[in-house]
């Protein structure tokens, strides 16, 4: 398998620290995480409080992490769709930025840090903080929630940048909880769909369920200083995006699985970090719920910036 990219387009070399890397890849030993586990046994049990109303599944085509910092048509969307969404209890972010190995982990901090996985950017963006509380009681029910492999529940993370640069603009205030799932990279797209199944469940506990990644990103092949638009720059961008709109529409999920098979698939989805965030989402939406296409459109020419809600 080739190595996950790096948030600047380089290779990254695994690590099981992701303080020594550009993402976090988590190693769970079964020692590991028995221990992990035991010690969440000692974590208050404190009641999440019951939803008004079940809440959505979104996906977010979050681009260059510059989009933080941007006053754009993607940005300004971002901050409108905050204000139309029902205030959840809990968002549970699954991102690009946090891979793992062998393993599939859940954040438990009380407090997650704001990671600046990247470089080679303004230190303005380094500066941004977004200070959001944790839930660790929620993340116990996605410890639950999960039936297709053991979720090993740790501290080693905290919000990376596919996650806190788009809910700076969807909640800027930072007064809504969030923890991450990690994406088991070593798993295939069917098992990224059952996992995004299970995590349905949390819905209807006030859990904003949030896959964050682009359906189309290959940054070896992006056109920079091309102005965002509708349009993408290459055709095999353009394909690729209308072969997943059009499986959207038709709810055509075994289609979208195997992306592979989709036009433009081969460079549209070099690597597949940010597009298995999408399956979260998608398997955590209801057979019979219909996306609601919130944003479309390119950045960098290549980067499909598609947003998609369900329910």
């Amino acid at each position: 398998m080739k190595k996950p990219p790096r948030a600047d387009g380089t290779d990254s070399s695994h690590t099981i620290r992701p303080e020594l890397g550009r993402r976090g890849f988590l190693m769970g030993s079964a020692l590991g995480a028995t221990a992990t586990l035991a010690s969440l046994c000692s974590l208050p049990h404190a009641a999440a409080g019951a939803p008004s109303q079940r809440m959505p599944a979104i996906f977010i085509g979050h681009g260059s992490p510059m989009n933080a910092l941007a006053d754009n048509a993607f940005t300004r969307r971002l901050s409108a769709w905050g204000r139309e969404l029902p205030r959840p209890s809990a968002i549970l972010s699954v991102s690009a930025h946090w891979l793992s190995r062998g393993a599939t982990g859940v954040g438990m901090q009380e407090r997650p840090k704001t990671i600046h996985d990247f470089g080679g950017f303004p230190q303005a963006l380094f500066d941004v903080e977004y200070p959001a509380p944790g839930h660790p009681t929620l993340a116990r029910e996605a410890l639950g929630a999960v039936r297709q492999t053991s979720v090993i529940g740790t501290e080693q993370w905290g919000l990376d940048h596919g996650t806190w640069t788009v809910l700076k603009h969807l909640y800027p205030k930072a007064d809504i909880p969030v923890f991450q799932l990690s994406i088991d990279y070593d798993k295939p797209a069917t098992f990224h769909y059952a996992v995004g199944r299970d995590l349905a469940a949390l819905r209807d506990k006030g859990v904003l369920v949030m896959g964050s990644g682009n359906v189309v990103h290959n940054l070896r092949a992006t056109d920079r200083g091309t102005p965002d638009g509708l349009r993408a720059s290459r055709p095999w961008a353009q394909s690729f995006d209308d072969a997943v709109k059009a499986a959207l529409a038709g709810r055509d999920d075994r289609a979208l699985i195997a992306y592979e098979k989709l036009e433009g698939a081969a460079t549209a989805v070099a690597m597949p970090d940010h597009y298995f965030p999408f399956l979260y989402a998608l398997g955590a939406a209801g057979a019979g719920e219909r996306p609601k296409t919130v944003y479309e459109g390119f950045q960098s020419g290549t980067l499909s910036m598609r947003c998609l809600q369900f329910g």
